[in-house]
């Protein structure tokens, strides 16, 4: 009789010691083995006392030798009939599950190989990663013969179909980028997924299983195979076993580190995973730059074999269809290929890169790893750089296919090569901000969303497409950011100078130079004043304009400062922060084609005629609204509201109401404006009242009569959704709106109230610590504080609180939220209606630092 408690002592006794011993994870491959032959061993044991008629296998990363600490362990039952073994499978899961092996199985019958051929792609392809574990072996050879029957042409071409869709859905949710700053290790492009889909399709395309009964990884055998049947080079062969292994080494800490099972590679575990395996001052940097580049190996090889199993399967073009692009390239179809020459020249490679651009086509695998191996080992050639700055200017004026080509260029080591500036860019983090890929994805990126405006009848679009040389654009966004792994603070300032010295080294001139190193050095600063500063303010507009000296200056900006915000994350383009960009580019085109100020911008577009106002109301005469404008010293009041809506604020305000609030909707906002008489520190109320209701705001604007009255009027989402806000909602904002003005609900006790509810929305959506910074700008008449800090729930209200606290009046604010981090932007004056002395600014930035941090 087996001795049970015994076994299962002995086996947890070494999965522990396992654990423990490879918490740094020296070697992956050995660890993952380890632990699976462990297991293997354990189910075998438990197992000994009968003979079965079916069949027991392990399944997934169970059967590929792969297990990380926490990872599934699949089993799959084979068997001729389900009801004569169900008793008998039934009692081994239950024996393994009551020996601490908790494993999910199932169970298959030979008519389940044609029915999820048919029906479910994922269900399928587990059946070609089994590895006999025990039971009926000539069953188990009669199940893979039998799986492989049924691998024809034709389903072989309907599969890697299926499996390519499949590659694409997982990009669709986990990203598409092998460079997303926090990755999933298995699912998101160049995580291990990645590699194993392309095992799957060998093992379709060869009818062949990868599960050799030698003690290593399925990848280390899956290599070999690369390897052996020359499918790609040795060095590449080399590089994929070293970025997988790097990748699972991750995986395995992962799971360690939080003993579950976790694939998300978030920032904090970056942190912890680097410093405990790189003992360096730059651990992070130097990790992540590493594994980036483990995920770019395997994501480009990945595609590339993709396009090869795919042409497998496709009707060859016959060779007299063949185009011989020059002494070197042949393109056949949509690849292209050496016309027989074996060592090209990096010129070579970029005029390859130019016809790939030009033809929308794509490498051979022969092409690709020469290309790969040339640029690995290249230390520079000025001798042929005239020439291949002149196929580098070429892609650079593509009609389309830019982006995808300096992309590909990037994946495959081109650029950096070329471009040694670019090195220090790819892989470079930027934690704490609102950025979602490394400093190289998101310059790339720039330029492909750009290109995605070909198709585009907006203004933005008809701007892109009406621009014949758009080389200065591409120019200026692959140099925005070569200057950040050098200083992120003030990487426009050192940006333009590199641009400058680049392109002069590429034999640009000096009248193309000029306006790269103009986009590059201001390529921030129509985002700042957009999403920051009052564009109703002639002071505003005045300083902005003032920077161009054409107003095609001005249009290659606006499409600067879109590709820059729309290649951040999915998040950061909004229909918000679009209208409020093309208001500013709208204003400023107005004043340099007319060559007027803001002043007489502003006012040429404010004549209010009191008669259009009253008709929207029987309750109002035209003196009512002569009074009303009159009162109101802020030309950005009559641009803010319709006609219609001053009428019901002047009707509001003749009612005598304690308070007014009217709730607008727009396609992804609402907009709530408040008419109330004023009190100390009512904007910080307005704001506590809404936050309570877990309304964000984005935008506040604040209009004062001189009798008093007050209508501020708030851009605000839903903080959960990020959209409008609910209508069944309005009613109890308004009450609460109107509670916190009459004083019938203290907000501190309120506050406290939310703090336990507050605290667990926050865990969930607010999840890096970030910095904070106070500056102050200067303007003729308000000074204007800058607030940048990590977001949290109720944080305008504790702002405008402190700053009335410090004897300051509000009298405009705008907020703009990047991701998890605000930058909140404050027109004050103090008490006596005065500019901040700037001997205060050191107290009001402790101040404001102290009370921003108490809530962090």
């Amino acid at each position: 009789m087996t001795n049970l408690p015994g076994i299962k002592k002995e086996f947890l006794k070494k999965r522990d010691k396992l654990f423990q011993e490879n918490i740094r994870q020296k070697d992956a491959f050995h660890f993952s083995v380890s632990y699976s032959l462990l297991v293997e061993e354990y189910i075998r044991e438990l197992s000994s006392e009968n003979k079965h008629n079916f069949v027991l296998a392990s399944a997934g990363s169970f059967s590929r030798r792969e297990l990380s600490p926490y990872s599934d362990i699949d089993l799959m039952f084979i068997t001729n009939s389900i009801e004569e073994n169900k008793e008998a499978i039934a009692h081994l899961v239950t024996k393994f599950w009551d020996n601490g092996l908790e494993a999910s199985h199932t169970v298959r019958e030979f008519s389940d190989i044609e029915k999820y051929l048919h029906t479910d792609l994922h269900t399928f392809t587990q059946f070609f990663e089994t590895r006999f574990l025990l039971g009926n072996e000539l069953l188990y050879k009669k199940w893979n013969e039998t799986l492989f029957s049924y691998i024809t042409e034709d389903i072989q071409i309907k599969l890697l179909q299926e499996l390519s869709d499949d590659i694409n859905a997982r990009y669709e949710k986990f990203g598409d980028s092998p460079k997303v700053l926090e990755p999933n290790v298995k699912s998101s492009a160049g995580g291990l997924r990645d590699f194993q889909a392309i095992e799957w399709m060998y093992v379709l395309m060869n009818k062949t299983l990868l599960n050799k009964q030698s003690e290593i990884t399925q990848a280390e055998v899956f290599i070999d195979l690369l390897r052996d049947n020359n499918y790609t080079s040795e060095n590449e062969c080399k590089r994929l076993l070293k970025s997988y292994k790097l990748i699972l080494t991750v995986r395995n800490m992962l799971h360690l580190s939080s003993q579950q099972k976790n694939d998300r590679f978030e920032f904090n575990a970056q942190k912890k995973i680097s410093s405990t395996l790189i003992h360096r001052k730059d651990a992070l940097s130097s990790f992540m730059h590493e594994y980036f580049n483990a995920a770019n190996i395997i994501n480009r090889f990945s595609k590339s074999m993709i396009k090869k199993f795919q042409e497998d399967t496709s009707n060859p073009l016959p060779d007299s269809l063949a185009i011989e692009l020059d002494e070197d390239f042949i393109l056949k179809g949509k690849t292209i290929s050496l016309n027989g020459k074996p060592n090209i020249s990096l010129s070579d490679i970029l005029r390859a890169f130019y016809y790939r651009g030009l033809h929308n086509a794509h490498f051979d695998e022969n092409l690709r790893s020469t290309v790969i191996e040339i640029v690995e080992d290249y230390e520079g050639d000025t001798k042929n750089e005239a020439e291949s700055s002149v196929f580098f200017r070429e892609i650079l004026r593509l009609p389309k296919n830019v982006g995808l080509t300096l992309s590909v260029m990037n994946e495959l080591g081109v650029l950096k090569a070329f471009m040694p500036e670019f090195k220090d860019l790819i892989g470079f983090l930027q934690h704490g901000v609102y950025h979602c890929y490394t400093a190289d994805e998101h310059t790339i990126m720039t330029i492909q969303n750009l290109e995605k405006l070909e198709k585009d009848t907006s203004p933005l679009g008809r701007l892109y497409n009406n621009l014949k040389d758009k080389e200065t654009l591409h120019l200026g966004l692959l140099f925005h950011d070569i200057a950040k792994p050098i200083n992120i603070a003030g990487h426009e300032i050192i940006g333009a100078e590199m641009a400058s010295s680049i392109m002069n080294r590429l034999g640009y001139s000096e009248e193309e130079i000029e306006p790269v190193a103009f986009l590059v050095k201001n390529h921030l600063v129509m985002e700042q004043v957009a999403f920051r500063r009052n564009l109703n303010d002639p002071e505003t507009l005045n300083t902005f304009t003032s920077r161009f000296n054409s107003v095609k200056d001005l249009e290659l900006l606006y499409l600067v400062t879109y590709a820059d915000l729309s290649a951040v994350n999915s998040a950061i383009w909004t229909a918000w922060k679009s209208d409020l960009l093309a208001e500013l580019y709208t204003k400023s085109r107005s004043m340099l084609e007319d060559q007027i100020s803001g002043e007489e911008l502003l006012f040429s577009r404010i004549y209010v005629e009191p008669k259009e106002i009253s008709k929207h109301s029987d309750l109002i005469s035209e003196e009512h609204v002569q009074e009303h404008i009159d009162s109101i010293n802020d030309i950005g009041y009559a641009h803010q509201f319709t006609d219609q809506e001053i009428a019901k604020h002047i009707e509001d305000i003749q009612k005598g109401i304690i308070l007014s609030a009217t709730f607008k909707e727009f396609d992804d906002f609402t907009n709530i404006t408040v008419i109330t008489k004023d009190s100390p520190s009512l904007l910080s109320k307005l704001c506590g009242a809404l936050s309570i209701n877990d309304v964000n705001i984005f935008d506040a604007k604040i209009f004062t009569r001189k009798d008093g009255m007050v209508i501020d009027t708030f851009d605000v989402t839903d903080f959960r959704t990020h959209g409008k806000i609910d209508p069944e909602r309005h009613t109890k904002i308004k009450h609460d709106l109107e509670s916190v003005v009459t004083g019938r609900l203290q907000l501190n006790q309120e506050f406290a109230r939310m703090k336990s509810k507050w605290w667990r929305i926050e865990s969930k959506f607010f999840k890096r610590t970030g910095k904070i910074k106070i500056s102050f700008d200067k303007h003729e008449k308000y000074t204007i504080i800058d607030v940048f800090s990590p977001d949290r729930l109720g944080f305008l209200y504790q702002v405008t609180s402190k700053i009335h606290e410090l004897g300051m009046s509000i009298y405009f604010a705008k907020i703009s939220t990047k991701g998890d981090d605000i930058v909140d932007s404050f027109y004050v004056l103090n008490n006596s209606g005065g500019k901040i002395s700037s001997i205060n600014y050191d107290l009001i930035r402790a101040e404001l630092t102290e009370t921003i941090t108490q809530m962090l």
